[in-house]
């Protein structure tokens, strides 16, 4: 082996390359954090040939002054940090001082700025072995521009890894969207081969950061997306934002952004609170879709764990996963159709989300009744068994003939006289009508046509009563005890040393949640009784599970979601079924308690329970005034 010696300046800025800078993305992310910790408003980016040609950031921040130019281009060179102190209590995207350094390495780069004090510009640039710099006068406006050409001409093995064009840019106009999503107040330009690709304005207000949201994420995310604004006095977290509704579930995490005090991370601690959120109205195999922004004080994160900054690590992770959680979940929990359909929610729809009686004198007695026949008809249906969803097609109803309709017809009209006039007074006063409408109809057994001020209300009867008695079933198994069944031969788990301290650490949760266990040794600990409804599961590899959950994040809801999975099943079974056929009460009354329970949108599977259908919807449809 040969002596130990120094490395070259060069080649020491170059492995540095090799960790910050990955691809022409990389480059633009840490020139673009560059030009926010200076302060800037204004921010035009401009590439080429999807960056590896040409590279060049122009903002209009407070620039540099002429003696520290040439210093930032040197390893481990910064304004943002001086003391250790400053380092665990980090408030700038950029504190290292290793970027400049590592792309000029790697490239041709030129850095011009100039100051408010400053009567003219000077600009620096690096080429050659020694990476000795050169200054010259310039003409510059206040603020800095950062031009980087030829990305990995003097290391062609690294220019081999390179994609595409359209790849390596996709990637760069990722870190753009990112960014502008961070920093509402600064104003984008991104140019690519001479065409403007985006052009966003500073937006101050709630409309313009929606509208901003929405040319980055899509029209249909803030459509379809809960606002969040929660902040914890006590922790002093905030979190805002926006979040995409249930049934706005993505096949891929790729509408996934996550900022820690305006920096862009990927975090396991957050990831795993938002799935468990969503974890009871996603669809299997679905994924969410939120921009969220969570402020804390920056010494309670860590920034200073991943070269690219892209991961954190949070002083009291149980604390933010705990908050992530909550906050999610009870926001999901707490929306109601009405949330979701628009509109102003008056005094009348108010009532409704209350449990009040309905407006109408006419519909009350309607309404009450439909509860009553609901609740004590379904009920005998609760434990029947499933019947095959691929097999009750088969067994429709054959359509009714013009004189059964006309019979049909009159005689609704002999039993329900004063339901014209309901009609007309609805007509003049709609916004006494709930938010899911009245019932006017069943279609082949299996979906409930509603009419609500909006227009037409589609409702999957089996899915809508499905999640209504699931709701109902872990209310009640909340409210009672957990009762716990003693094991005749007790269960021995061998474990690491790490997790039978855990077991000792949260053996109240799990007594809670109707598990006892006993530690026996270094690695072993004994399950001497488990709840009744998990007796017949896999008992020993639930425990490992929560185990490992409450090593990574502090907590686990895997039993939780094993019991809702039982329950799932059960109310499954309990709801009404597909070709049941159901009175206009009934109906009614299934629309109220949909109006009522949580997460009413979604089946204990995802899938939602009803679709609406607006006037304009339908005179599109139809092609009227057209």
């Amino acid at each position: 082996m040969s002596r130990i010696h120094l490395l070259s300046p060069r080649l020491a800025n170059q492995i540095a390359a090799g960790e910050v800078v990955e691809r022409p993305a990389s480059v633009i992310k840490e020139i673009l954090e560059n030009s926010l910790d200076a302060g800037a408003n204004k921010v035009d980016v401009e590439v080429e040939q999807g960056g590896v040609k040409l590279m060049r950031v122009r903002d209009n921040g407070s620039g540099i002054d002429k003696e520290d130019l040439p210093l930032a281009l040197s390893r481990h060179a910064t304004s943002k940090i001086q003391v250790l102190e400053d380092l665990e209590a980090v408030g700038s995207l950029g504190f290292r001082g290793e970027a400049l350094a590592s792309i000029s390495s790697v490239s041709r780069l030129s850095l011009t700025s100039r100051q408010a004090s400053q009567e003219s510009a000077w600009q620096v640039q690096t080429e050659g072995r020694d990476m000795e710099a050169t200054m010259e006068p310039a003409a510059h406006p206040e603020g800095t521009t950062v031009e980087v050409k030829d990305l990995f001409f003097n290391t062609p093995a690294r220019r081999k890894f390179l994609k595409t064009e359209k790849t390596e840019f996709r990637h760069l106009d990722e870190v753009v969207k990112r960014l502008a999503l961070s920093r509402f107040d600064v104003a984008f330009q991104l140019r690519h081969n001479g065409k403007v690709i985006h052009q966003l304005r500073q937006a101050d207000s709630q409309l313009e950061q929606e509208r901003r949201v929405a040319n980055i994420c899509g029209s249909a995310f803030i459509d379809n997306a809960l606002n969040v604004d929660v902040v914890a006095e006590a922790s002093g977290l905030r979190l805002w934002g926006w979040v995409g509704l249930p049934t706005f579930s993505r096949s891929q995490a790729d509408l996934q952004y996550f900022f820690v005090n305006g920096r862009m991370i990927r975090d396991k601690v957050v990831t795993h609170a938002v799935r468990q959120a969503y974890a009871d109205v996603l669809y299997h195999g679905r994924f969410p879709a939120y921009v969220l922004y969570l402020e804390l004080d920056p010494s309670l994160v860590d920034v200073n764990v991943h070269p690219t900054k892209h991961e954190v690590r949070f002083r009291e992770s149980r604390l933010v996963h705990d908050f992530l959680f909550r906050t999610l979940h009870r926001l999901i929990a707490d929306m109601r159709p009405q949330d979701q359909l628009g509109g102003e929610r008056t005094a009348e729809n108010v009532g409704f989300e209350q449990g009040l009686q309905p407006v109408s004198a006419v519909q009350e007695p309607l309404h009450e009744q439909g509860r009553m026949a609901f609740t004590q008809r379904s009920a005998v249906r609760y434990g029947e068994g499933a019947a095959s969803l691929s097999g009750y097609r088969s067994s429709y109803p054959q359509p009714p003939s013009q004189g059964q309709v006309n019979d049909q017809l009159t005689g609704y009209a002999a039993l329900h006289p004063d339901n014209t006039q309901q009609a007309a007074e609805n007509d003049d006063a709609q916004e006494q009508c709930p938010p899911m409408g009245y019932a006017v109809a069943q279609l082949h057994g299996v979906y409930i046509l509603a009419e609500n001020a909006q227009g037409l209300i589609v409702v999957d009867m089996h899915a809508a009563h499905e999640r209504i008695v699931y709701e109902r079933m872990k209310q009640s198994y909340e409210e009672d005890v957990v009762r716990s069944q003693p094991l005749l031969v007790p269960l021995s788990l061998a474990v690491s040393e790490r997790e039978a301290d855990c077991s000792e650490e949260y053996a109240d949760t799990f007594k809670r949640l109707g598990f006892e266990l006993a530690r026996m040794g270094e690695e072993t600990i004994v399950v001497r009784q488990v709840p009744v409804s998990l007796a017949k599961g896999n008992v020993e590899q639930l425990i490992r599970d929560v185990l490992s959950d409450m090593l990574v994040y502090g907590e686990s809801k895997r039993i939780e979601q094993h019991i809702n999975e039982l329950l799932g099943t059960m109310a499954c079974h309990g709801a009404v079924r597909a070709n049941r056929q159901l009175t206009i009460p009934e109906m009614n009354a299934l629309l109220r308690d949909m109006e009522n329970t949580e997460r009413s949108g979604q089946c204990n599977h995802g899938r939602p329970t009803w679709s609406q259908m607006t006037m304009s919807d339908l005179d599109k449809l139809f092609m009227r005034g057209q």
